[in-house]
């Protein structure tokens, strides 16, 4: 027996699914209008993060001050003017074994570049120098034909780093008032809010601090401890520039999956120019050993009740955010997505039915809820 569709039914599910659709476009409408609109304010807006980032670094010494009987604004003076000295003793770290073996890695450099040589002119390409030569002289060709580029490029990379430093100025300036001023945020905030917002955006702002500041610690931490380990490994087989690397190693460590890969990318060319293929692989054997450690070990250790998102989410997040905004939106896709999921689990909780009493209409409240 062959079963009629019902109209009404139909109908009823034809307007559901419409409204349904409205409402995801006007939701992602206005997701649109907000992205729109913090592109416009980004000139602000990275500052912020730069300084609720390094807020987050530096509020624990901050708070330990304070406890002491510390007064916030002395506090936050002290703790930004050693955040200062750390990070000017770092660049210097690092600037100086850069300049002083830089001839060294030139040289190793040009050595590499003639092995390449060499090893192109043998068996399985038998590349002719003469035809080396022939695309040697186009490249040069080709860069004389695009001086106006590199020109332009040169430009724009003055520029940036003009804007680079302006936002780091901002973001200390900013560092400093959220570390005298934070803990009076979310109270003022609550009685600027109407309603139900004066509670609800208190308490998400307050668990997406907490998310935040437990990523950046504890990136961090394992960041610091795949610097030192692959460190130790680059000195023990002799690898120039240990310390610039391994600096470079901790900082990428803010950027998962994608920071390991172009830290551990260059500490093997690195090696492969100046000391050959065999300490190349060690290196790259080093690398993978001890990214297996922090995936493995590290991580679960340090992050013991993470972020709550899957590894698959992280990569995606990653990749995605790469794609949009590059260095930048690798950087911060796995703090967005983690915020994202604070929202979400927050308003699931608020949207659930509540529990109901097995033979009973009470709904089941359970422990008191503090307020």
């Amino acid at each position: 027996m062959s079963a009629t569709l019902s109209s009404t039914k139909t109908r009823a599910a034809l307007r559901t699914s419409a409204r349904i659709s409205v409402e995801l476009l006007l939701v992602l409408v206005m997701a649109g209008v907000a992205l729109w609109a913090l592109g416009r304010m980004w000139s602000v807006v990275w500052p912020l993060i730069v300084a609720l980032f390094l807020t987050t670094l530096t509020w624990p010494l901050t708070r330990v001050l304070r406890r002491r009987g510390w007064r916030p604004a002395l506090a936050a003076s002290a703790v930004t003017v050693l955040f200062l000295l750390v990070a000017a003793g770092t660049v210097a770290l690092i600037a100086v074994p850069v300049a002083s073996q830089s001839g060294e890695l030139g040289d190793g450099v040009v050595d590499g570049i003639q092995k390449l040589r060499e090893w192109a002119a043998g068996p399985p390409l038998n590349i002719a120098d003469d035809q080396i030569a022939d695309a040697s002289d186009a490249a040069v060709a080709r860069i004389q034909d695009s001086v106006g580029s590199m020109v332009s490029a040169f430009v724009s990379g003055v520029s940036t780093l003009v804007n680079g430093v302006v936002t780091a100025v901002l973001a200390l300036f900013l560092m400093f008032f959220f570390l005298k001023d934070g803990p009076r945020f979310l109270p003022w905030l609550a009685r600027q809010l109407p309603g139900r917002l004066a509670t609800d955006v208190p308490i998400v702002a307050a668990r997406s601090w907490d998310t935040l500041g437990a990523f950046v610690r504890s990136q961090a931490v394992v960041g610091l401890l795949d610097a030192v380990l692959i460190g130790i490994g680059l000195w023990a087989l002799g690898v120039p520039l240990v310390l610039p690397l391994a600096v470079l190693t901790f900082v990428s460590a803010f950027v998962p999956i994608v920071g390991a890969l172009f830290a551990g990318f260059v500490a093997v060319l690195i090696a492969l120019v100046s000391n050959g293929l065999t300490d190349a692989l060690l290196v790259l054997a080093i690398i993978v050993v001890v990214q297996q450690l922090e995936g493995n070990v590290f991580q679960p250790m340090i992050q013991s009740r993470g972020l709550g998102l899957h590894a698959a989410v992280i990569l995606l997040a990653v990749t995605l955010g790469g794609s949009l905004a590059g260095i930048v939106g690798s950087l911060l896709a796995v703090p967005v997505a983690a915020l994202i999921a604070v929202v979400w689990n927050y308003l699931r909780e608020q949207l659930s039915e509540p529990q109901r009493e097995p033979g009973t209409d009470e709904p089941h409240t359970g422990a008191a809820v503090p307020s």
